[in-house]
């Protein structure tokens, strides 16, 4: 996950890495209470198209050398 998401994305590798473990684990405790597997997928699909279609509408392109510095310094941790 967190490859392909620096491949697809550059960044946010750690975001993709925390929630594909927490689907895993709450899939996991749904399908040992029962669930069903072919209903719970369908519904992390649409979980996962809901989260790329507001991550998309709330993104901002970053165009100019300032604005890649700051995204940066932000990710290095030194804001």
């Amino acid at each position: 996950v967190a490859t392909k998401t620096n491949d697809v994305a550059g960044d946010g590798t750690t975001t993709a890495t925390v929630l594909a473990q927490a689907i895993t684990r709450e899939g996991l405790k749904n399908l040992a209470s029962g669930a069903n597997p072919m209903v719970m997928r369908k519904g992390i699909d649409k979980a996962v198209e809901a989260a790329v279609k507001a991550i998309k509408e709330n993104s901002v392109p970053v165009s100019d050398s300032a604005a890649i510095a700051r995204v940066g310094t932000v990710s290095s941790g030194d804001e």
